[in-house]
């Protein structure tokens, strides 16, 4: 275990308001990204006491592996517009860093004022692509996480904690 229900709880509420003073009064959507992204997602928003939009784009460069394939398949949200709005993303975890930098680039295309991302977790380690990740739960090392909405193959989103998973479950 990396990270207890009790730890993440108290980390989320603090980055809620935490971007809640940064955001106040400025027109705010935070997207979230599916699937992985989806239980921090809720909980950051309702940390946050300030006006805001909600979207959900869904994002994946793993399919049902441990490592990423390198590219990012990306599908936002029927109707959504980043235009005139201030983008949050709120992710799971950023990796290697290019699905983070394809979805701030598209945002960005298309009128975002700004876009931030707000991750649960960081593995800088990993890092291929230069991305600022602005907001961050935790920091952790070169492990393969699951829980807290961090999947393997579909499974183990549920856990209320984070925890590395085994090499021995993945054969890793």
């Amino acid at each position: 275990m990396l990270f207890t229900e009790e730890q993440i709880k108290s980390r989320v509420k603090q980055l809620g308001k935490q971007l809640a003073r940064e955001y106040a009064g400025k027109p705010l959507v935070v997207l979230g990204v599916l699937n992985g992204g989806a239980i921090f997602c809720a909980d950051l928003v309702r940390a946050m006491d300030i006006p805001l939009g909600l979207a959900f784009v869904r994002a994946s460069s793993y399919g049902d592996g441990t490592v990423s394939r390198g590219e990012a398949d990306i599908f936002l949200e029927q109707g959504f517009s980043a235009r005139g709005r201030h983008v949050l993303i709120a992710e799971d975890i950023a990796d290697t860093g290019k699905t983070l930098a394809a979805l701030k680039e598209r945002l960005l295309s298309c009128g975002a004022l700004s876009v931030k991302v707000c991750c649960m977790l960081n593995k800088p380690s990993r890092r291929q692509v230069a991305v600022r990740v602005d907001h961050v739960g935790f920091d952790i090392p070169d492990e393969f996480v699951v829980g807290y909405g961090l999947d393997y193959a579909g499974r183990f989103r549920n856990l209320p904690y984070i925890g590395v998973l085994s090499r021995e479950a993945y054969g890793g």
